[in-house]
């Protein structure tokens, strides 16, 4: 049976700046059932789909910088239900307020919990690239004291990789703090790099223009109707977070770029990229939800227990 939806997930409308032509363009180079499932995440953010009795389930917990997510997949691969809380309790990959990270994310797993009607009991978590594997530790320890054993470990690139079927080209993580990017030969991650420039300068920037606070800022990031006021004032940002790809992919035979992460959100983004880089970039729909329904299917499927 269908829930409320959770006070924690934003307004449908603020996870999609972009006008449908744009949209219908990017949507001609994702798959169908990838659109499929990144469409479902958003909607699974106010509604339910009850698992069958005894299906698998397979959990994704995402601990971003701006966010955090977690989500649940059915054996068909297709959301079942999305938490989303806004939070700054990581900073390019690290955990930075370990007890807000465990009780934002015990929470959202509660909330899922309850929706569901079931106790989960396993997840996947990933890194942003070029994070020391040491430093999943930490990842690790915060989703095990919200009651869940970590299944797998994988790097964000990966699980996007997953969502979208790449096999060669670049992903291009932009987050909150960080424009991170991950090139693919034959399947497999061949470089990484993550360099600081993300949601939280576009934020800066709409302060400095504005005369706002910076809550007003992340605010008007996701305003539709401000969208284009938004890609005018942090053009030069954009165009900073393309110069970063050009220079660490030079050297690399590169015929498309990914964008993926919630600041992809950004109206006219792709443009940029494309124009900066002269190669074909693409933006799926939704793209905040890429890399957690990745790092979900990636998981390892386990049986949940009636709660």
């Amino acid at each position: 049976m269908p829930t409320k939806r959770s006070k924690s997930a934003p307004p449908g409308d603020t996870l999609d700046l972009e006008a449908k032509s744009v949209r219908a363009l990017n949507d001609a180079s994702i798959g169908k059932e990838a659109k499929q499932a990144l469409k479902a995440a958003v909607k699974r953010l106010q509604s339910t789909r009850i698992p069958e009795k005894r299906e698998l389930l397979r959990v994704g917990v995402d601990l971003g910088t701006a966010s955090i997510i977690v989500m649940v997949i059915g054996a068909d691969g297709m959301p079942l239900a999305t938490e989303l809380q806004t939070a700054q309790v990581a900073r390019d990959g690290l955990v930075v307020d370990y007890i807000g990270a465990v009780d934002i994310t015990r929470r959202l797993v509660g909330k899922l919990e309850q929706r569901l009607g079931l106790k989960l009991t396993t997840a996947a978590i990933a890194m942003p690239p070029g994070v020391n594997p040491a430093e999943c530790s930490a990842h690790r320890h915060v989703v095990e004291a919200s009651g869940l054993q970590v299944s797998a470990v994988l790097d964000e690139p990966t699980a996007a990789g997953t969502v979208l079927g790449i096999s060669d080209g670049v992903v291009v993580d932009i987050g909150g703090g960080t424009t991170g990017l991950s090139v693919f030969q034959d399947g497999k991650v061949v470089y990484v790099a993550d360099e600081a420039t993300g949601g939280t300068h576009v934020a800066l920037v709409l302060m400095g223009r504005y005369g706002i606070d910076f809550d007003k800022a992340e605010a008007m990031k996701l305003k539709p109707s401000k969208a284009e006021d938004v890609r005018v004032a942090v053009l030069p940002v954009m165009e900073k977070m393309a110069s970063i790809v050009k220079r660490h992919i030079s050297g690399h035979e590169v015929n498309k770029i990914w964008l993926v992460g919630g600041t992809s959100a950004l109206k006219g983004i792709e443009k940029v990229f494309a124009d900066t880089l002269g190669i074909e970039t693409v933006k799926p729909p939704h793209p905040m939800m890429v890399t957690p329904l990745g790092i979900a299917m990636n998981s390892t499927p386990a049986p949940q227990e009636v709660s």
